[in-house]
């Protein structure tokens, strides 16, 4: 009696991220640019939150989307990946609720380095909406400052808005304008991290306008994954 020669071949692990539903433009560093991922050697697998609109997370918190990025999460898991994380850092706010709905490790925001930062400084792409209470989630030290890029500047009005075009060196210059305001009004702090997981494209620009270092969401994911092994 022969023996059956199938094997069953589990997936190559994936890096999974949990995507807003959005049409913006994402350059290479953007979290939802495969090139990012491809420069870094890091394979990745995005799966799209249908109605996650950038507005309907970062302003109105909306909490009807909760259960969806859950199930995302947990397709995810199921399709193999090994670590998992979102494209917006105001999802902290979920971060114990999506850690605990998944086995593998989920890092849902850049923010959730914070506390094992030197006197860190936040830039954020709506600093009226990052509530305290999100910030407590992802375990951000209390009194940690934090700078919102200007309201109705391009950056902010281009992705809060979720609009197809953005003039990509002027939405540049709105996180680097609030990195160096955010340097100004706290001098003490000694590292930066952007929250906004479409920042990351301007990572070398903020350094070099104000000689911190700058922890992002993708800097973060690619420690993540290297200490995965």
């Amino acid at each position: 009696m022969g023996s059956s020669q199938t094997a069953v071949r589990r997936p190559a692990p994936f890096l999974g991220i949990l995507m807003l539903d959005t049409r913006f433009p994402r350059p290479p560093g953007d979290i939802g640019n495969p090139q990012t991922w491809a420069e870094l050697g890091i394979p990745v697998r995005m799966l799209k939150v249908e109605g996650a609109l950038p507005a309907k997370i970062v302003q109105e918190a909306d909490p009807r989307f909760v259960q969806p990025f859950v199930e995302a999460a947990q397709q995810l898991e199921a399709e193999g990946a090994a670590l998992i994380s979102t494209s917006c850092g105001f999802l902290a706010a979920y971060q114990g609720l999506l850690a605990q709905s998944v086995a593998v490790p989920v890092v849902s925001s850049s923010l959730l380095q914070c506390a094992d930062l030197p006197v860190p400084g936040v830039v954020t792409i709506a600093a009226a909406s990052l509530t305290p209470r999100i910030l407590q989630a992802a375990g951000v030290p209390a009194g940690t400052p934090v700078q919102g890029v200007a309201p109705g500047s391009e950056f902010a009005t281009r992705i809060l808005q979720n609009e197809a075009d953005m003039d990509i060196v002027q939405a540049g210059r709105d996180v680097v304008a609030a990195a160096v305001a955010l340097q100004q009004a706290h001098p003490q702090i000694q590292s930066l991290v952007l929250e906004c997981t479409n920042m990351p494209v301007y990572r070398d620009a903020v350094a070099q306008a104000t000689g911190l270092p700058v922890c992002d969401v993708v800097s973060l994911l690619a420690v993540r994954w290297a200490a995965l092994g």
